[in-house]
């Protein structure tokens, strides 16, 4: 059954006074005068001129694909979900409602904020989203955002397509390991033969639009014309500047005594430098009094929340915002007023080594897709202007033509789950755009087999599907589920949320002050201990931000904890598993967590080989210290350091550092640890003195056993 696309006040050429009557299809009110205000913006983007072809190709698509190809700032991400809903009321909301994924949260919640004004439509009723911790729909959602990785759950846990009836993959050449697995998942599935005639929808930069196509078997292509307006000349610095953050700084200021009109967009590789600009911009713009109003500096990053929305804020007459960001804004986020942008040029993104179960953190040249797309936001009537804070050559010698798939970057465990849910045998089946080494697919299985994720048929075990039910990297899920055993899953939900939201302490202690508050959160058992003391303690000072600002402590990361704790909570009722009484503190509750800390986190264990701090990794000799912000490092000399540790994260990027480290006892890892783990570590000291360990602690056992089959006999006679 086919049906023509819908077609609504947008349609018609009349003024907004001559449709005040006009009807909203989606809620059945009457159209607000800012509506038709929005409307007339609308009409302006370049996609409008492509509206009736992409309508025409969705409707008559024989594989149910469509390929919207066009640049940065044309309207895709806004425009093509709208056009989508029509089509799908068209047809009655058949088969569920329109999801649109996004690669990072922070888009998918502007991007449904943005959607429901311009369709006179209420945010959480109508147009919602999914992003960590808020899951802002409702039953009458009918267009929905979602970060990508929440619907690659989704349709991990289903046979089918899920609950939607039009899929829109938008952003996909930022190469996100659930965009680029979706559409591996989507590419062998006949979407004819599904019930309700489903479609996909996939939105990307010109750059990559040819591989798409090859992908997808040629499907039926929508190219966005280009935006109005001339593209700035980029301007080349002749050296790298020294000191990135201040030649950035110094740039904007030069704007600002120039008068140039426009916002201003600056790229940064780091959050840590993002920082250090809006502060450093902050300090300067408060002394030149003689601009009047001063320009508003604001950070956008993943940390910023929903505080992101002060960036699409109207700043009034005469008024700049200066944005400072990263990679996060190359493509996903529309700025119409930028007209001025400064480019470092550098990224700084963190690559795994499944060879050594490692992160590096590694700054790197952006692609010139990137490129390309941080000069097109300054477009305009008359164009702005493209500072690069590097020379030429740097962009024509050391620039990658695109994006790196970031599934040839990232730790492919949690994938591997999420696939061998789907009863994919055999992950290397799996189409991929760009298919990941087979030694990263293969170590990330044998880590899902030593956590006993996986059975002898190499398939899901009983313990790998609950696994594969928490938002949680596999290890940090198996510490959580073994909680249950050990009777401490209240402070085990406080250190799971704490370690994948707060980091922490991220920078040194600005003050003697600061540094003695620091010392007081900290926990004799270890980094983990002290997460959730400090924890406990933002709980108990009312989750004030001054409290956090005095100690250093990132305040929206804890609200994010305490979220994830909450959602890790409700799932855990709701599959059943048994909770447990809070007991931090307590001995018997220390050692609990110790067990279940090692249940999971026995592949990242090291070992002091010389009583100096220097410690070689237990899964390959490769030594590290412990990080300056670990609590061991704090202590008073000659304190020594402990000699067997567990750690949550390893990073050779600049000192080979652990982060978040306890002391653990050697004896619970032999008990813990399977044994054919311990059998296949590589050959070092550290392996030996666990075998001696392990046959001496199988000696006791022996010797032990005598006496407790008597004991047991007594108690059947005594019965």
């Amino acid at each position: 059954m086919t049906s023509q696309p819908l077609r609504l006040a947008e349609e018609s050429d009349t003024s907004p006074g001559e449709s005040e009557l006009a009807v909203n299809p989606f809620d059945g009110l009457p159209f607000s005068s800012r509506y038709y205000k929005l409307l007339e913006q609308r009409r302006g983007l370049p996609i409008w001129a492509v509206r009736f072809i992409f309508l025409e190709h969705l409707e008559s698509s024989p594989t149910g694909v469509v390929l919207v190809s066009g640049e940065p700032g044309s309207g895709k991400s806004t425009q093509i979900p709208q056009w989508c809903a029509e089509f799908a009321l068209a047809r009655g909301f058949q088969n569920g409602q329109v999801t649109v994924t996004q690669p990072y949260p922070l888009a998918a919640l502007s991007l449904a904020l943005r959607v429901a004004d311009e369709m006179d439509l209420t945010v959480g009723h109508e147009v919602g989203y999914s992003i960590p911790q808020e899951d802002c729909t409702g039953p009458n959602t009918l267009l929905r955002f979602c970060w990508d990785r929440l619907l690659l759950q989704e349709l991990a846990s289903t046979r089918g397509t899920g609950a939607w009836g039009v899929l829109v993959l938008d952003e996909t050449q930022e190469r996100s390991v659930a965009s680029d697995s979706l559409q591996g998942l989507l590419r062998d599935t006949t979407l004819g033969d599904l019930p309700g005639d489903p479609r996909v929808v996939v939105i990307t930069d010109p750059a990559l639009e040819p591989k798409l196509r090859d992908f997808w078997g040629n499907p039926p292509t929508v190219r966005v014309p280009r935006a109005p307006g001339r593209s700035p000349t980029p301007v080349y610095r002749d050296t790298v500047p020294t000191d990135r953050v201040e030649a950035a700084c110094q740039a904007v200021l030069e704007l600002c005594w120039k008068e140039a009109p426009g916002d201003v967009l600056v790229y940064l590789p780091s959050e840590e430098e993002i920082s250090l600009c809006c502060e450093s911009l902050s300090r300067e713009v408060g002394t030149l009094a003689l601009l009047s109003p001063r320009p508003r500096v604001l950070p956008l990053h993943p940390g910023c929340g929903q505080a992101i929305q002060a960036v699409y804020e109207d700043t009034g007459p005469g008024a700049r915002k200066v944005v400072v960001t990263h990679w996060l804004a190359d493509f996903s986020f529309s700025l119409p007023s930028i007209r001025h942008v400064i480019d470092s040029g550098l990224e700084l993104r963190s690559v795994y080594s499944p060879r050594i179960r490692a992160e590096s953190q590694v700054l790197r040249t952006i692609s010139k897709c990137q490129a390309e797309a941080r000069r097109l936001r300054a477009r305009g009537f008359p164009p702005g202007s493209y500072l690069c804070l590097y020379p030429k050559t740097v962009l024509e010698l050391e620039a990658p033509p695109l994006p790196q798939p970031r599934v040839c970057e990232e730790n492919l465990s949690p994938l591997m789950l999420l696939l061998k849910r789907r009863q994919i045998a055999e992950p290397g089946h799996c189409r991929f755009l760009d298919p990941p080494a087979p030694e990263a697919l293969m170590q990330a299985l044998e880590d899902l087999d030593y956590l006993a994720a996986l059975d002898d048929n190499g398939d899901l075990s009983d313990l790998g599907v609950i696994l594969s039910e928490f938002p949680l990297m596999p290890e940090l899920a198996k510490a959580l589920l073994a909680s249950c055993e050990f009777n401490c899953v209240d402070e085990m939900l406080t250190l799971a949320a704490m370690l994948t939201a707060a980091p922490g302490f991220t920078r040194p202690p600005l003050c003697a002050e600061e540094a003695a508050l620091r010392r007081a959160l900290e926990h004799a058992d270890g980094d983990h201990s002290s997460l959730i003391q400090v924890y406990e303690a933002f709980i108990q000072n009312g989750e004030n931000e001054a409290w956090c600002q005095a100690r250093g402590l990132n305040w929206a990361a804890l609200c994010h904890a305490r979220k994830l704790r909450g959602e890790l909570l409700e799932l855990m009722q709701r599959i059943e598993l048994p909770l447990s009484q809070p007991a931090f503190g307590s001995q018997q509750n220390r050692r609990d967590l110790q067990k279940a800390l090692v249940s999971g986190y026995f592949l990242k264990v090291a070992r002091d080989t010389d009583g100096t701090g220097n410690y070689l990794l237990l899964t390959h000799k490769h030594v590290a210290q412990l990080s300056l912000y670990c609590c061991y490092q704090n202590r008073r000399a000659p304190a020594r350091p402990p000699q067997w540790v567990l750690y949550h994260s390893f990073s050779i990027s600049k000192d080979n550092c652990l982060s978040i480290v306890s002391e653990i006892q050697p004896e619970l890892l032999v008990e813990l640890a399977p044994p054919y783990f311990l059998s296949n570590l590589p050959p070092s000291e550290s392996r030996d003195l666990l075998n001696q360990l392990r046959e001496g602690m199988a000696d006791s056992s022996a010797e032990k056993e005598p006496s407790s089959t008597q004991e047991f006999r007594d108690a059947c006679i005594l019965q």
